[in-house]
């Protein structure tokens, strides 16, 4: 009865990480996607204050 627990403890952990992995991988892929714009963005503001 207790492998049958620790079998779905190992199977809940292996889950996590591939849903850990599927969200960097998500992160990852939106800062190359909007990582210059961000930045461009962020410089404008920083100019604009720059001024003040």
């Amino acid at each position: 009865m207790f492998s049958v627990l620790r079998r779905e403890e190992g199977q809940g952990l292996a889950e996590y990480a591939l849903i850990l992995a599927l969200i960097c991988l998500a992160v990852v892929a939106g800062v190359m996607a909007f990582g210059t714009t961000v930045q461009s963005m962020m410089s404008n503001i920083a100019t604009t204050f720059g001024t003040l």
